[in-house]
């Protein structure tokens, strides 16, 4: 390859590695034509699949500001750029290893940081994003319900304690407020003397 064409492709992987979520680094030794292209089938519209030559991909982590991939870069090496939900292309790659064992995942980077091998399979075992939102919008719910009950409590029971209250006097049995006990009259004619 001449400089110039060198230096593009260098610029194409760097803008692969910016305008990606996530990439994950494999090893295809062994797989043909046939398996990678069921390969990047398996990863889906939002992931694409492209075999690197490994000093190139190392220049273009660089001028991305990722650093560390060195040690993931050896042998032949493909990089899976994943734009959409990283927790199915993870899941595509790694379901694909396991029908295919020539597949081997190296590494990968997330958010600017190089990941092992071994986080890239705990990524693919996340569940999907739609799963994640509907769960968190489900215990959102939860919540939202139980303040809906918290606050409608006090005025649940404020109106139980009125109609207990209520319940407890009927209305026909009260005192009348302005009477006053009348005076004893004496029984004796005696006794009514003896007071004058």
């Amino acid at each position: 390859m001449a400089r110039p064409d060198k230096a593009a492709a260098v610029a194409e992987l760097a803008d692969a590695f910016t305008s990606s979520a996530a990439t994950v680094l494999t090893e295809y030794r062994g797989l043909t034509v046939k398996h990678l292209l069921e390969l990047r089938r398996s990863l889906g519209e939002n992931a694409s699949y492209a075999v690197t030559k490994n000093t190139l991909t190392i220049l273009a982590a660089r001028d991305a500001g990722i650093e560390g991939l060195e040690e993931s870069l050896t042998g032949p090496t493909a990089i899976a750029f994943i734009r959409g939900d990283i927790a199915a292309a993870a899941k595509g790659l790694r379901d694909f290893a396991k029908a295919n064992p020539l597949l081997v995942i190296k590494g990968g980077v997330m958010d600017g940081r190089v990941l092992d091998a071994d986080a890239v399979r705990k990524l693919a075992d996340l569940e999907s994003r739609e799963v994640l939102l509907a769960k968190l919008a489900g215990a959102m719910n939860g919540n939202l319900a139980k303040a809906v009950g918290l606050f409608a409590a006090p005025l649940s029971q404020a109106a139980r304690a009125v109609a207990a209250l209520r319940d407890q006097k009927p209305a026909g049995d009260a005192p009348a407020p302005d009477a006053a006990p009348a005076a004893e009259a004496p029984t004796d004619a005696a006794d009514a003397a003896s007071q004058l």
